[in-house]
């Protein structure tokens, strides 16, 4: 294996890592110092500014016309309605529930696509998206775990469920740009028009942050979130597909909930029941089948 390749995969490795701690840190802040909607604006608005930045030093692109309603319902599902959903799930439910059914997202990529784009649906896919959505629903129906950190777990779920769904759709609307401009350009100006989106949702928790009175611990939590979180690890995923393909960093995906769950617990911010366990295994299952091709794809 050639240093280059080696970087690339620890570069996919650790974006999953960060993702996959994110969900008990991000966890930790909520509601105490920050409500959910509040920190989205927060992230949003933190990736904005880093993004913006980052593109004083990369070369500058016009947005062709046509391609700003196309870009407006990117921002909308993917930096919206999906961060929103996960965010105030997240407060609602636990960590390793949510990391267990975002990876859910190829399984609702696949639906969509065969609905948008008449994309054809196997037999096995098929399969794999009633086992997948079986554990989801394991979740949904038998996690009676409420408590302070996870008031109400079913409907935390449930909107895990729709920020997979949410995701999956942007990821589609996203593709056809993505060979037209930069990472950096698409992401600087879909940050910025969703700072304006989830403003009238997310100003007034905002605002209700007491900032001068955060104790550091919830200061560099929050910082993991906008920095790691959203920011860092873009760039760390940009640089691994240089080296390896789309098919091999989706792989990583399988990694997440392994991380959360490991940290969740050490951490004890989370236990695992065999509910958990048993959902887990039919939601990594389903979204194998969605995943798994014919002929391997090149690393």
């Amino acid at each position: 294996m050639n240093n280059k390749r080696a970087l690339a995969i620890l570069a996919a490795f650790t974006a999953s890592a960060i993702y996959g701690i994110n969900h008990t840190l991000a966890k930790g802040v909520m509601p105490t110092y920050i409500e959910p909607f509040g920190f989205i604006l927060l992230r949003v608005t933190g990736a904005a500014i880093l993004f913006w930045i980052i593109s004083l030093f990369t070369p500058t692109e016009k947005i062709a016309t046509s391609d700003w309603p196309r870009i407006l319902g990117c921002a909308m599902f993917g930096m919206v309605i999906n961060m929103l959903f996960f965010f105030k799930g997240l407060s609602l439910s636990t960590p390793i529930n949510s990391s267990v059914i975002i990876t859910l997202s190829p399984v609702m990529v696949l639906i969509l696509a065969s609905i948008l784009i008449k994309e054809r649906i196997t037999l096995l896919k098929t399969l794999g998206i009633m086992i997948g959505m079986a554990g989801a629903l394991v979740l949904v129906l038998f996690s009676n775990e409420e408590s302070v950190n996870a008031p109400d777990v079913p409907m935390g779920n449930i909107l895990f469920i729709v920020n997979a769904f949410s995701y999956g759709l942007y990821l589609i609307l996203v593709k056809p740009l993505t060979t037209k401009y930069s990472s950096i350009t698409l992401m600087k100006w879909l940050f910025f028009i969703a700072i304006f989106i989830n403003l009238p949702v997310t100003i007034g928790e905002f605002t209700n942050v007491e900032w001068t009175e955060l104790p550091f611990d919830a200061i560099w939590k929050m910082a993991y979130v906008v920095v790691g979180t959203t920011f860092l690890t873009y760039l760390l995923n940009i640089y691994a597909l240089k080296q390896l393909s789309a098919a091999t960093i989706s792989a990583f995906i399988y990694l997440q909930p392994l991380i959360a769950i490991i940290f969740a617990i050490a951490v004890g911010a989370d236990s695992l029941t065999i509910v958990k366990v048993i959902a887990a295994m039919l939601v990594f299952t389903g979204v194998y089948m969605v995943s798994v091709k014919k002929n391997k794809a090149k690393a």
